[in-house]
């Protein structure tokens, strides 16, 4: 083999490396291996760069910006690494230093100069147009004269569900002049007012990602679809949903759960519309939404906006991810270590900026890592190790109800509030405590996105001194349901009405006012497939009973039917140990409590990242202390002894009464 001259490149780059581990040994004195959890073995056939794609196992194991990872030597010593994470760039695209229209023989052509040398993958048309279907042809040119077909017959669209289609792409390639022809088929022609050039973008590698759905949730207008990526920390390029509908537009939010200050919510990450129709005899598709997003929960939920059409069927969801690359020099051959698992360590500081190009650049030997396996001799760091997650006492007397809550398995639990729960707590439930003995336990609310439904039992109720009213009387379980939506279906073929609902409530002084809480336009004709009546609340109910009327004028009444509320779902999350000497129960009903602050932002990843065991409630028990009769409270002894002196005073107050009555006259 050809020995490398001192001077080569290669050599130098070496030589920086290697001093730059000489550097960074010498910082890392306090550096102890056994307090990250996992290890992955690391086998490096030769000295030299080598490079390591990160599996998603390593990934999930990891804290959110891969901080904690490590490599080591066989002699535990810390070895310099750089993380790249391969995305692709940005699309860039400019605007053409010419757009002009012409027509010739009753056709549009739209002219472009382009003004640039750069390679163009595509142009998309600007319009003020809202509703229309077009067809376009695509020709390029270098001298305006001679033009070469790039694409024929492209769909173009807009329409008023949100399905767009401006965008005709082409062959990668440099034009100095573009020609769009329009084909207007058959329809009033629409205007164009500009253009923009996609020009070409390196791309970056993907892997597949075996997506599984957890559950799936239909609410009024929104189908709610929980996935499972497998892994956190994935830095997905794209999300494709397969469907085999025939027909359909579907405007579709991606959103994942976050940790915040009040407790778990979701937090919208992408919005897009899917579809897929037939324009002029040509299928048009979209079902991928793009993303290029870190996920750093391993739940991703996608929410489809069905409005009034029935929810379509998904038959799988797919997606990839793009990949993240590790690169270090090995001084020698043998096996190196992949560590991970630290929440608490800070990002190292290695100071590879000046030779971070070089390493991306240069020729590496490619390794996969052995499988992720824990740690044997794993300490958790001081910090974390005294970490505790039972909180302060408390004293709960002043709570009127509870429910048991059956543990079956370690680790993080969710208990979903179900009505009645809700209905006695405070409208934020800063009154809820979850207690084993006399200690709290920690926990976050999660607030989802998700619905369920209660039946309401209804009767008319009309006014018979306002005939043109129609109401109902609309029956909840229980005062204070914290219902957010009202919905009930109508089989009368034509009718338009104002939907008013209220409630009867009590003032300071006993007066009863009534208090609305929504109201809604609601239109039906024979030609349009029927609606449902949806109101959105706006103040929580104080009762339970609601009344729903309308003002039909000179028309006949109008016929309702299936009245049924929705209410939001909160889950509580907490971390315990079942442990068959203590119970743990869930408090509330202390409308004077003040809402819990626990330390939970320490363990907030790890709560997200870890499975849940789905605990479901017991039954209540009312805590309210109860009236009890004087004669209750007594001892045996003492009992006889007071029903005595009772029975003695009850005759000597009949006695003393006799004397003051008239005696009878003897005749």
């Amino acid at each position: 083999m050809k020995r490398i001259p001192r001077s080569h490149p290669l050599h130098n780059f070496c030589a920086i490396v290697t001093l730059t581990i000489v550097v960074a040994a010498q910082t890392c004195l306090a550096f102890d291996p056994n307090e990250w959890r996992n290890t992955q073995a690391v086998e490096v056939p030769a000295e030299g760069l080598v490079r390591v794609n990160i599996p998603a196992a390593t990934l999930d194991a990891a804290q959110h910006g891969l901080e904690d990872l490590r490599i080591i030597d066989s002699t535990e010593s810390q070895v310099p690494y750089l993380i790249e994470r391969l995305l692709p760039e940005p699309e860039s695209t400019i605007r053409p230093t010419e757009f002009r229209s012409i027509i010739e023989n009753g056709a549009l052509h739209l002219i472009l100069k382009t003004g640039t040398s750069a390679p163009i993958i595509g142009v998309s048309l600007e319009t003020p147009a809202t509703r229309f279907m077009k067809a376009a042809d695509v020709e390029g040119s270098n001298d305006g004269r001679t033009w070469i077909r790039l694409a024929g017959g492209d769909s173009l669209f807009q329409l008023p569900n949100g399905a767009t289609k401006l965008r005709v792409s082409v062959p990668e390639g440099a034009w100095q002049f573009l020609r769009v022809t329009i084909d207007e088929l058959g329809a009033p022609p629409v205007p164009f007012t500009g253009a923009h050039l996609h020009k070409a973008r390196t791309t970056a590698p993907a892997e597949t990602v075996a997506v599984t759905i957890k559950s799936r949730d239909e609410s009024p207008g929104t189908t709610r679809v929980a996935l499972n990526l497998g892994a956190a920390n994935l830095t997905l390029g794209s999300l494709r949903i397969e469907s085999n509908e025939p027909v359909f537009t579907r405007a579709v939010t991606l959103a994942v759960p976050e940790v915040g200050d009040d407790g778990i919510r979701e937090r919208n990450i992408a919005d897009a519309v899917i579809y897929r129709f037939n324009v002029n005899g040509k299928n048009e598709a979209r079902l991928e939404i793009p993303l290029e997003s870190q996920i750093h929960t391993r739940e991703l939920l996608v929410l489809i906006r069905n409005e009034d059409s029935p929810p379509i069927s998904i038959d799988s969801v797919r997606a990839d991810r793009r990949l993240m690359r590790l690169s270090f020099f090995a001084n020698q051959p043998g096996q190196y270590s992949l560590l991970s698992g630290n929440p608490q360590c800070a990002a190292p500081r290695y100071d590879l900026s000046a030779v971070s190009g070089k390493l991306r650049n240069a020729t590496a030997t490619e390794i996969v890592p052995a499988a992720l396996v824990p740690n044997p001799n794993y300490r958790p760091p001081e910090a974390l190790a005294a970490l505790t997650l039972t909180g302060a006492q408390i004293d709960v007397t002043k709570w009127k109800f509870r429910k048991f809550l059956p543990l079956t398995q370690n680790g993080l639990q969710q208990v979903e509030l179900d009505p009645e729960l809700l209905a006695r707590s405070q409208p934020d439930q800063g009154d809820i405590r979850i207690v084993r003995g006399e200690y709290q336990l920690p926990f976050l609310f999660e607030r989802t996105s998700l619905s369920r439904p209660i039946s309401l039992n209804a009767a008319a109720a009309n006014d018979p001194k306002k005939p043109v009213l129609s109401r109902w009387s609309l029956k909840l379980p229980q005062p204070g349901v914290p219902i957010t939506r009202l919905v009930c279906t109508s089989s009368s073929p034509l009718f338009h009405r104002q939907m008013r609902l209220w409630e009867e409530v009590t003032d300071e002084r006993g007066d009863k006012l009534a208090s609305e809480l929504g109201r809604a336009t609601w239109d039906q004709t024979p030609d349009t497939p029927k609606r449902d009546l949806v109101i959105e609340l706006n103040a929580r109910p104080k009762s339970d009973t609601l009344f729903l009327e309308t003002d039909n004028g000179d028309n006949p009444a109008i016929e309702l039917r299936d009245f049924r509320s929705y209410y939001p779902v909160t889950r509580v999350v907490f971390k315990t140990t079942p442990d068959p000497t203590q119970s743990v129960w869930l408090y509330y009903g202390n409308l004077n409590a003040t809402a819990p602050r626990y330390d939970l932002t320490l363990v907030a990843a790890e709560l997200l990242k870890a499975e849940r065991g789905t605990v479901a409630a017991g039954a209540e028990e009312d805590l309210s202390p109860k009236p009890l009769l004087v004669g209750q409270t007594l001892t045996r002894s003492t009992r006889y002894i007071f029903w005595g002196a009772l029975a003695l005073v009850v005759i000597v107050l009949l006695a003393i009464m006799s004397r003051f009555l008239p005696k009878a006259q003897q005749q």
